[in-house]
């Protein structure tokens, strides 16, 4: 799963949203470091449709405009907890390795390597 999609999915799992307030909310969730632009959401959005994780929810006209809202399905909230149980079930491998590296002694009985040498007076390697 993309970032992308995972945050958009995200952003759904409490309700129903449309587009623009899916970006917001995208932004919001990843304090920033998620800024989609349009072209790129209604791209997830339609992947997602098709993978039937989200549906179109309703449609209301604001201000002469049409506002398209979408909603996770079951399907989609059963990806995003697997999705989110992957990501964290990651998080924890890399948090314990970090934590076992920095308890590891440092290496003291390492040998420097030796270094390269050409070829010797006889032609031969020394």
């Amino acid at each position: 799963m993309t970032q992308a999609a995972f945050f958009v999915l995200t952003a759904l799992a409490d309700q129903p949203r449309h587009g623009y307030g899916i970006l917001r909310e995208v932004e919001e969730l990843s304090d920033g470091e998620v800024q989609m632009r349009v072209g790129t959401l209604y791209g997830v959005l339609d992947r997602l449709t098709a993978d039937g994780l989200i549906v179109l929810d309703r449609e209301e006209v604001q201000q002469g405009r049409l506002r398209r809202y979408y909603r996770l399905t079951d399907d989609g909230v059963r990806a995003l907890d697997a999705e989110a149980d992957r990501m964290a079930a990651g998080a924890g491998a890399a948090k314990k390795r970090i934590a076992e590296g920095r308890r590891a002694p440092a290496p003291t009985d390492v040998t420097p390597a030796r270094p390269a040498t050409g070829p010797g007076l006889a032609g031969g390697l020394a």
